[in-house]
């Protein structure tokens, strides 16, 4: 069969009771990963959603399946904010607004900053979307630099620090002050006006090296199993 004929197929519908259990799993994965992470035990989240560990396992095969399946939501909502950033008439406030958009989609949910900061395996429609986020997030600061708003050294991959960044302070802070992050972005959004630009002491990250440093933050992460 081929991936076209396969693709008009219709999905295999469950049984009301197979379909109760896979909704009562991803109610609870949600939950256990935006305050545990994307390594929250997968024995818990069967426990807690009433099911046994086979049952879990005969829906999403690896954690790596549980993960897409929870975060293709997020996904989607922060494509949606690079495309709003992306089409603001004002390159500042698009900029702005993109990022702290982005920034809210951490603030809230511990395994969207581990999806967020980290390089893992992944499907090719999540890796797809992951790269449309990527060349908006580019072109969104490319135009604040044409339109003399950013600073003109800042680099795509400098933005990986503020992502790192914010999944640290969002943490740290959840419990205590959950609105913190907004100081630290807009500290760091006055650091990239144009006009508060000082010569930087280091180049910029290459491409390769946030690579690398997106792998060793998802080295401890059991996602394949």
């Amino acid at each position: 069969m081929s991936d076209s004929d396969r693709s008009r197929c219709p999905k295999r519908v469950l049984r009301r009771d197979a379909q109760r259990n896979r909704d009562a799993l991803i109610a609870v994965a949600r939950t256990a990963f935006a305050q545990d992470g994307i390594d929250a035990p997968l024995e818990s989240i069967a426990k807690r959603a009433g099911v046994a560990i086979g049952t879990l396992y005969r829906h999403f095969p690896t954690r790596l399946d549980v993960i897409e399946e929870i975060f293709a939501e997020k996904l989607a909502e922060w494509l949606a904010a690079a495309e709003r950033g992306a089409a603001a008439d004002d390159p500042w406030e698009g900029f702005a607004g993109y990022l702290e958009d982005m920034c809210a989609l951490q603030a809230g949910d511990r395994g969207f900053n581990d999806l967020a900061s980290m390089r893992l395996p992944s499907s090719p429609e999540v890796e797809r979307l992951r790269l449309r986020i990527f060349e908006l997030s580019r072109d969104i600061l490319h135009r604040a630099q044409r339109a003399g708003a950013v600073r003109p050294d800042l680099t795509p991959e400098d933005l990986a620090f503020l992502i790192w960044s914010q999944a640290r302070i969002t943490q740290a802070t959840r419990e205590v002050a959950p609105r913190a992050w907004r100081r630290h972005l807009a500290l760091l959004l006055d650091g990239f006006r144009a006009e508060r630009a000082h010569p930087l002491p280091e180049p910029a990250m290459t491409p390769a090296q946030v690579g690398l440093a997106m792998a060793a933050l998802g080295g401890s992460s059991s996602c394949p199993g």
